[in-house]
C-alpha cells in the first residue's frame, strides 16, 4: 500500500513544526470569518471550516508536549558550559541513570560511557563537549572505540556546531549527535544551580 508523505514546505507541514497556539488562533480567525462571510443558512458550516487547523494544533500540541521552551533550553546548555569537565561527566552519568541506562565508565580512546537500557547499549564520547567547533576526528574516534568494542550504536554530546564532515561521518556511522534540545532534556535533571 502506498504511504501518504506530506510536503515539508505545506501550510500544515510548516504549521506541525510551529508553537501549537499558533494553529489553534488560526482555527478560530478562520472559523470567525467564513461564519461571518458565509450565508446564514451556511453560518455553522463556515464555523467548522476552522476545524481542521484546530486538528493540526492538536497534534503540534501532542508532539510538543514535554519540550521546554527555547529560552530554559539556552539556559540549561549555559548551565552545562559554565561545568568544568568533571562535573559534566557525573552530571552525565547522573542523567542517563535517572533516564534509566545502566551506565559503566569506558577506558578505551574515543568514548567516555557506555550506556545500556532495554538491551541497546552504545559508546558515548563527551570528551570535547564544550569545544568551539567540532571536527571530523573526535567522531572518528568514536566509530573506532565502537568498533574495537563491538558496539552498534554511538552518541557524540557537543554544545556547538559539529562541521559538516562530522555530521556526514556521524550519520554514516550510527553515530547520533546529541546537543541542543536533546541534550538540555537529558541533562535537566542533572544539572543544579551554581
Amino acid at each position: 500500500m502506498p504511504s501518504f508523505k506530506m510536503s515539508d514546505k505545506s501550510l500544515f507541514a510548516v504549521l506541525l513544526r510551529s508553537p501549537w497556539w499558533i494553529s489553534f488562533a488560526l482555527a478560530v480567525v478562520v472559523g470567525a470569518a467564513c461564519y461571518k462571510l458565509f450565508p446564514d443558512r451556511f453560518a455553522i458550516v463556515g464555523a467548522l471550516s476552522g476545524l481542521p487547523f484546530a486538528v493540526i494544533g492538536g497534534i503540534a500540541m501532542w508532539k510538543q508536549r514535554g519540550i521546554p521552551n527555547p529560552a530554559r533550553v539556552d539556559a540549561t546548555l549555559q548551565k552545562l558550559s559554565a561545568l568544568s569537565a568533571r562535573e559534566f561527566a557525573s552530571a552525565l552519568e547522573a542523567a542517563y541513570a535517572s533516564d534509566g541506562y545502566v551506565v559503566a565508565k569506558v577506558t578505551a580512546s574515543g568514548a567516555d560511557l557506555s550506556v545500556t537500557k532495554a538491551g541497546r547499549a552504545a559508546l558515548v564520547n563527551s570528551k570535547r563537549w564544550k569545544a568551539a567547533t567540532h571536527g571530523v576526528e573526535p567522531v572518528r574516534e568514536l566509530s573506532a572505540a565502537m568498533e574495537a568494542l563491538d558496539a552498534s550504536q554511538g552518541v557524540y554530546i557537543a554544545v556547538n556546531a559539529l562541521s559538516d564532515a562530522a555530521r556526514i561521518f556521524a550519520s554514516k556511522n550510527s553515530i547520533r549527535v546529541m546537543q541542543g534540545t536533546e541534550l538540555a532534556l537529558l541533562m535537566k535533571n542533572a544539572t543544579t544551580p551554581r
